[in-house]
């Protein structure tokens, strides 16, 4: 199994990207991906952090409609058919697709994922806060994402 190795490179220019997700891996199928691809192709998606433990899975990828930028994926962990499962916000930015294992890495270690602040199903944050957002992306060691739309809004040409 593949771990995250800061010093691997990517075999798509996505990798150096530091507002999306890296992409590390030569495998290309039919159809979209790796670059372009269904949010709910995720779902379901291994998530495997630093130190090689697979911690769960992506159970939902939460948009932010305003700057149509993907703001987190939900990873699900624990627990047994849906109780006691935790949830846990994990900054786009902080996730690196393995298109060759099929899985997301995280630069973490499997305690601090664990250990990372969680919520459960029946009471979700409110991850439209600009302060709950910063913590969780001071937590996974990321720029929030909000700040990089900001860099790149300028660049955009043309009006609708």
């Amino acid at each position: 199994m593949t771990t995250l190795d800061p010093n691997t490179q990517a075999s798509s220019p996505s990798q150096a990207n530091p507002q999306g997700a890296g992409i590390v891996g030569i495998g290309v199928g039919d159809g979209p991906g790796p670059d372009v691809m269904a949010a709910s192709s995720l779902e379901g998606t291994k998530v495997i952090t630093a130190d090689g433990e697979h911690v769960g899975k992506i159970s939902d990828i939460m948009l932010d409609v305003r700057s149509g930028r993907i703001a987190y994926a939900v990873l699900s962990e624990g627990g047994f058919l849906g109780m006691g499962t935790a949830l846990h916000a994990i900054p786009w930015s902080a996730l690196t697709l393995n298109v060759d294992e099929k899985v997301l890495l995280v630069g973490l270690m499997a305690d601090e994922i664990k250990n990372s602040p969680g919520f459960d199903k029946d009471h979700w944050p409110s991850m439209a806060d600009p302060q709950w957002g910063s913590s969780v992306h001071e937590y996974y060691r990321q720029k929030p994402y909000w700040d990089a739309t900001r860099d790149v809004a300028p660049q955009r040409s043309g009006s609708l």
